[in-house]
């Protein structure tokens, strides 16, 4: 038993649409936009009695004057006032059609650069500074580089003389060894 209000769905098994029953929907409604489109002059009564019905129509004759009477004032709804006659260019409700490949090729050659905003072009100026910076840096043409060749030469001039100093410092221990070898060799030779 499930907890609370609400049932959870996993689990159980999925319902699908028959295609048959899909089948006989889409071409019941095939036949509605046909009879709609070759009546819409006639009046309503004439026009009630012509309509085809279908083997698995389910609507009774009430749901049928329904449905006729939505779709025709959707019809007149479309039509009604200046909308006939004026024709409306919102971007937002135009569908827009398929372009080939080619014009779009050609639209892309011919089209100016975009205009790029405040922040852009911040950013890019940035970057352009910043790449130059490291181009002087690199060339040693900044007063930071200056001073970081000049500790630089500092360090290797202190390891130099570190690396000269223990050299010194290994040849006085081998020489003192070398004197100490020889010593002892004269006090065990006598």
């Amino acid at each position: 038993m499930p907890r609370g209000k609400w049932t959870n769905h996993k689990g159980r098994s999925r319902r699908f649409t028959n295609p048959e029953e899909l089948e006989e929907q889409r071409k019941r409604e095939e036949q509605e936009r046909r009879w709609k489109k070759n009546n819409r002059g006639d009046d309503e009564s004439s026009s009630e009695e012509e309509k085809p019905v279908t083997k698995g129509d389910k609507s009774n004759s009430e749901d049928e004057s329904e449905s006729e009477s939505e779709s025709e004032e959707e019809s007149d709804d479309n039509k009604k006032g200046v909308a006939g006659l004026i024709q409306i260019e919102n971007p937002n409700r135009r569908q827009l059609k398929a372009k080939k490949l080619a014009t779009l090729n050609e639209t892309l050659d011919t089209a100016e650069p975009a205009q790029l905003s405040r922040r852009e072009r911040e950013e890019v100026e940035r970057q352009r500074k910043k790449l130059h910076y490291q181009k002087l840096q690199a060339e040693g043409k900044t007063d930071e580089a200056r001073a970081d060749l000049a500790r630089l030469a500092i360090i290797k001039q202190q390891r130099a003389e570190a690396a000269k100093k223990r050299e010194d410092e290994k040849k006085e221990k081998e020489m003192a060894k070398i004197q100490k070898s020889a010593e002892m060799q004269k006090a065990l030779g006598k």
